[in-house]
């Protein structure tokens, strides 16, 4: 019995076929295309997007081998969704990107008629023009006759829904939009009333294991009855994959953006989660709740100063070479990786990108292990918050991503956070996990530990960190990077 994983995302989607151990029988993918409105904001087709879908699942099923699909799993971009008629299927809004900042003013106004501690407390999350609430209000100012008889639904909750006809989003999707209640598991119907929006607008939330429904007859190519699981969240799913469900054990996603997973024991949030910085939710694990927290420049800071350093482009091949030539071990510059602002554990849209200790000793391959060094600073600033609220060390990253192939970087990292890094042999862990959610919904496994244990994948590798480099890092960490933060934010306040 074969398992099909859907992953929706910003710039690409997938569709991938998984036997019961995880192997890979075929993957298919398709560009996401955003279009821009000529009033500015931009915006998905959703039947185009449908259509893309529908064609690669029909793809990965001529290479079944005519072996069955027993379960589907559906992953997504956490914030992006659309109005649907309830009636007729149709879309009535535009379906909205999470990273449009066309919502900004709604989200002002959702902060000024809030407190952001209580809301935390509720949602695991700040407010933000990304979430739901704030995207729903929007498009209520713009196509007021969008509203009445339909409901929002994330793009998860949309392919679920061209798949069976049924309406619902699971509980780290619901989250995002700022309207549902962690602490109880339930939409927050006085909040959402207080915006003037019907409690109807949303679908049930449900687990990220559980079956919304079932393939209606030809959807997709595919036969009836077969259930649909929303696995929910991308990052959270793709946890699951590299097998990073249990406290102490954390998912590090490295990509130009770098995020970072871990796993508590369901608990209700208080000042110190919301001090954080980090954000936190439901886990796919029963019984859990997940925290997040990530460097949004992290590999992107590679990609500006590759730029920066030659006339063209610096190659891949030139930058580890150039990493190659340099003795392992610390710059001595500090680089803080702010080139957007900084998030956790210290988010602040102000804090700018630093380097801090240059000399004219130093030359490019110095500039690229800084930068190097600083996002792996950054991490472990994310590692130290995440300790204190899970009250114990945090000693084993499971690490995927583009990223994993600088072996530089790698080290870098092991050595700055005197950690074990896992390098797992999953190419496609949101897509996996994914598959593997839809495993427990169709009782392909019992439970999530289950799935995660039942994955065979050979060729994983360890990097290990080197002791006296990590005492090294650890004084250039703790008397540079983290003590001159205060001062560092107050002057890029200032100006």
């Amino acid at each position: 019995m074969l398992l099909l994983g859907i992953d929706i995302g910003t710039t690409n989607s997938k569709v991938g076929l998984f036997d019961e151990q995880g192997r890979t029988v075929a993957i298919e993918s398709r560009p996401t295309v955003a279009y821009t409105h000529a009033d500015g904001y931009s915006y998905y087709d959703p039947e185009e997007m449908w259509q893309g879908f529908a064609s690669a699942v029909r793809a990965v099923l001529e290479r079944a081998g005519g072996r069955k699909v027993g379960a589907i799993g559906i992953t997504s971009m956490a914030e992006s969704g659309l109005l649907v008629d309830v009636e007729t299927g149709k879309a009535r809004s535009p379906f909205m990107p999470w990273y449009d900042t066309c919502s900004q003013a709604q989200a002002e106004r959702i902060a000024a008629e809030s407190d952001a501690y209580e809301r935390f407390r509720a949602s695991g999350l700040r407010n933000s023009f990304k979430l739901g609430l704030a995207k729903l209000m929007w498009i209520r100012d713009r196509f007021p006759e969008a509203f009445g008889g339909s409901r929002w639904l994330s793009a998860s909750s949309y392919i679920a829904y061209r798949l069976t006809g049924s309406m619902a989003i699971d509980y780290t999707l619901a989250a995002r939009t700022y309207a549902y209640r962690i602490d109880s598991k339930q939409w927050d119907d006085a909040w959402i009333r207080h915006f003037g929006f019907d409690p109807a607008i949303f679908p049930e939330a449900i687990p990220g294991t559980a079956s919304a429904g079932t393939t209606v007859e030809g959807a997709a190519g595919l036969p009836a009855g077969i259930p649909v699981v929303i696995a929910g969240h991308d990052h959270v799913v793709a946890a699951l994959a590299a097998g990073a469900i249990t406290p102490g054990v954390v998912y590090d996603s490295m990509g130009t953006a770098e995020t970072l997973v871990g796993t508590l024991q369901e608990r209700p949030l208080g000042r110190a989660e919301f001090d954080s910085g980090m954000s936190y939710g439901l886990h796919i694990a029963p019984g859990r709740l997940f925290w997040m927290g990530g460097n949004s420049a992290s590999g992107g800071s590679v990609e500006w100063l590759r730029k920066l350093l030659a006339d063209e482009q610096m190659s891949y091949e030139k930058l580890l070479s150039l990493l190659a030539s340099r003795e392992p071990g610390p710059t001595g510059i500090l680089y803080y990786p702010y080139l957007p602002g900084s998030g956790a554990p210290r988010p602040d849209t102000k804090a700018r990108g630093s380097f801090i200790g240059l000399t004219n000793k130093h030359g490019k391959a110095d500039l690229i292990q800084a930068v190097l060094e600083g996002t792996a600073y950054q991490l472990q600033s994310i590692r130290r918050a995440a300790e204190r609220i899970a009250g114990e060390p945090i000693e084993r990253l499971v690490v995927v991503g583009g990223g994993t192939r600088n072996p530089y970087w790698l080290q870098t990292k092991a050595d700055v956070l005197n950690a074990t890094l896992d390098l797992p042999p999953v190419e496609e862990a949101t897509l996996l996990g994914a598959a593997l959610a839809a495993g427990v919904g169709g009782g392909v496994y019992g439970s999530v530990e289950e799935a995660a244990a039942a994955v065979r994948l050979e060729g994983g590798r360890q990097v290990a960190p080197d002791a006296e480099r990590h005492e090294r890092y650890k004084r250039l960490y703790e008397q540079g990077y983290e003590a001159l933060q205060d001062a560092l934010r107050v002057y890029f306040r200032s100006l």
